[in-house]
């Protein structure tokens, strides 16, 4: 007699390989999470919300453990005893990841640009991982007073922001004296650059924005 084989589903190369959609939390997790973080940080114990919501504390308990998923009514009851409203509990529930880039004070990195060799400190605030650059923030910061600055040119729209001293800034046939406070919008590819440091030290935020990008 002849033996049937199995068929066995085989797997097209690169199938399944793609990002899956956010997962949210169990609701009963996320309720029991949410509500335990509100207790503590109003320095409640279970005990004090017990006492003011008439649940007892082994049910608090398992709520906050994520091992029950309270009735309306419960979960009504305890967002009256740590102050919050049910629609303020659930706020966070479906909200979307973030994908912001956290620079440190001072961990930005360093950057030379071409004549900028003594006193002209460039720091890269973040930079854009793909293949094109939409912008770039800079933290500037100038202290030497006989530095010689070159010209710059580069695609895009910059913007300068004035945080310490002063300084005389060049675009095209155009120069702007900058104190902190002020700041100056241009077009980066007419020649620009310091054309004179007037108070020491000097440092301004610039901004360089590529619209629809770079390579």
């Amino acid at each position: 007699m002849a033996t049937k084989k199995k068929a066995v589903a085989r797997k097209a190369p690169g199938a399944g390989d793609r990002p899956r959609p956010r997962e949210l939390p169990h609701l009963g997790i996320f309720v029991g999470a949410a509500l335990k973080k509100l207790r503590q940080d109003q320095n409640l114990t279970i005990q004090d919300v017990s006492r003011l919501s008439d649940i007892s504390r082994g049910m608090l308990s398992r709520i906050e453990n994520g091992q029950v998923m309270p009735s309306l009514d419960t979960l009504s009851r305890v967002c009256r005893a740590v102050n919050v409203s049910i629609s303020q509990l659930f706020k966070d529930y479906d909200m979307p990841d973030g994908a912001a880039r956290y620079v440190p004070a001072g961990q930005g990195m360093t950057v030379v640009r071409r004549g900028t060799k003594r006193g002209h400190s460039y720091e890269l605030l973040s930079y854009d991982q793909g293949p094109k650059k939409l912008f770039e923030p800079f933290l500037i910061t100038l202290d030497d007073q006989s530095e010689v600055f070159p010209r710059f040119q580069h695609a895009g729209t910059e913007f300068l922001y004035m945080l310490k001293g002063r300084i005389e800034y060049r675009h095209g046939q155009h120069t702007y004296v900058l104190k902190p406070g002020d700041s100056l919008t241009f077009s980066g590819d007419i020649p620009h650059g310091p054309e004179r440091l007037i108070q020491m030290p000097i440092q301004f935020l610039a901004v360089i924005y590529y619209g629809t990008g770079i390579a």
